[in-house]
């Protein structure tokens, strides 16, 4: 009888348990066919040499294929702890993305109760959440819409490692975060430091959003956060490509020199029914150029100073049916007097949904660029995702096939 007892005592304080903690299995899966009108393949007698590229492709190009696990545990009183893993792969070739790390996209463990969370780990920052939402990433399933070679990381080709954060709960319609992620170098507290804020206020058919981020030694600290990056004589920004490789984000790569880079962004929308009209302002610098961050070839000095602008609208045509578009104008200042450089981006999108889960999706991207680039070249076009183009022009359609499970 007494074992009887006991085996009773001990499921039903096991069932207990089980019902007060929950893991959930997510993901998406993304593949679809490609175009581009001009992709660089490298150089030829100092010259850029591109050609037009078909091809299937995933991850980068797309929403993101990933698997991840979340999930939190009851400990009474309102207080609970919660916890996300999340991979990101290439569907087609099955590589792990983000430089090797395996849990690259997110990983972090953290507590949560009525006023809001605690996370520590590797994630995404304050501006992101602040303001990603607010620009045409709020419905477009693919990065190659985001502003030029990500400049402002609205895309978050980025994330921050070591870093604590705060986010509150919604109160009024409004939400606040920080986030501070530490250096770890013995005898200096601010090297390679992180830290962002950001606030939210909804009421309505009206949401805004503002941000702020800011990273010491970013070539390091957070450009170069993944395995395959990550010390101060790399590029970790991008890449001068050579005669047989293309370049790698030429709107901002050479400054990977900077001692500090910040970006300041704003955003709102407004719903009209079932469209919605945002805009967004970001201003991305990389200040102090010619620091020991980074290479500096190009003999760099000053700050390079960027302002993007994006105005997008979505409407829902039908519940199953969606129409997106995006104009993007993006500015740099002259650095070292080479007169600064421009870029000008239309996205639209079509997105069908064949359930809950699935959608088919069709994109086309064009991008016309003017003045100098980072690399000290005449600009040319960069759509984020795409290899650049060999010419200020390029052109890119994307059709696919989206599942989240």
């Amino acid at each position: 009888m007494r074992r009887i007892f006991t085996a009773v005592v001990l499921g039903g304080t096991a069932f207990t348990v089980y019902a007060q903690s929950t893991v959930t299995l997510y993901g998406t899966l993304d593949s679809g066919i490609t175009y581009v009108n001009n992709a660089q393949t490298g150089k030829s007698g100092g010259t850029l040499v591109g050609h037009p590229q078909t091809a299937l492709t995933d991850g980068a190009l797309g929403f993101g294929n990933r698997w991840g696990l979340k999930g939190s545990e009851d400990l009474g009183g309102g207080l609970k702890t919660i916890f996300t893993i999340e991979n990101g792969f290439g569907m087609n070739t099955g590589v792990i993305q983000q430089g090797g790390a395996e849990f690259g996209r997110q990983s972090w463990v953290g507590l949560s109760n009525d006023l809001g969370t605690v996370t520590l780990g590797r994630q995404y920052d304050s501006y992101i959440e602040a303001v990603q939402l607010l620009s045409i990433l709020r419905v477009w399933p693919a990065y190659i819409g985001t502003h030029p070679d990500d400049v402002d990381n609205l895309a978050n080709t980025n994330r921050t490692n070591n870093s604590i954060k705060f986010r509150s709960s919604v109160m009024n319609g409004f939400r606040v975060g920080g986030m501070y992620s530490f250096g770890g170098v013995a005898g200096n507290f601010t090297q390679n430091q992180i830290w962002s804020l950001g606030a939210n206020y909804s009421a309505g058919p009206f949401s805004f959003g503002a941000g702020y981020f800011n990273a010491r030694d970013p070539n390091v600290s957070f450009y170069g956060n993944t395995p395959n990056k990550g010390t101060a004589t790399a590029n970790n920004l991008g890449s001068f490509g050579s005669t047989t490789s293309p370049q790698g984000n030429p709107v901002f790569a050479g400054y990977a020199s900077a001692k500090t880079t910040q970006i300041i962004g704003v955003g709102a929308t407004y719903a009209l029914n079932q469209t919605t009209i945002g805009v967004v302002v970001t201003n991305p610098r990389f200040e102090s150029l010619g620091s020991a961050s980074g290479p500096n070839p190009l003999k760099y000095s000053g700050s390079a100073n960027f302002i993007n602008a994006e105005l997008n609208v979505s409407s829902r045509l039908t519940p199953s049916f969606l129409l997106a578009s995006a104009f993007d104008y993006t500015k740099r200042n002259s650095v070292n007097d080479d007169g600064g450089a421009k870029y000008y981006q239309l996205d639209f999108e079509a997105d069908y949904s064949l359930s809950k889960r699935t959608d088919v999706y069709a994109l086309a991207v064009l991008q016309r660029a003017s003045g100098r680039d980072s690399l000290g070249q005449p600009a040319v076009a960069s759509i984020t995702g795409f290899s650049p183009s060999a010419t200020n022009r390029q052109v890119g359609f994307r059709l696919a096939l989206l599942h989240k499970f």
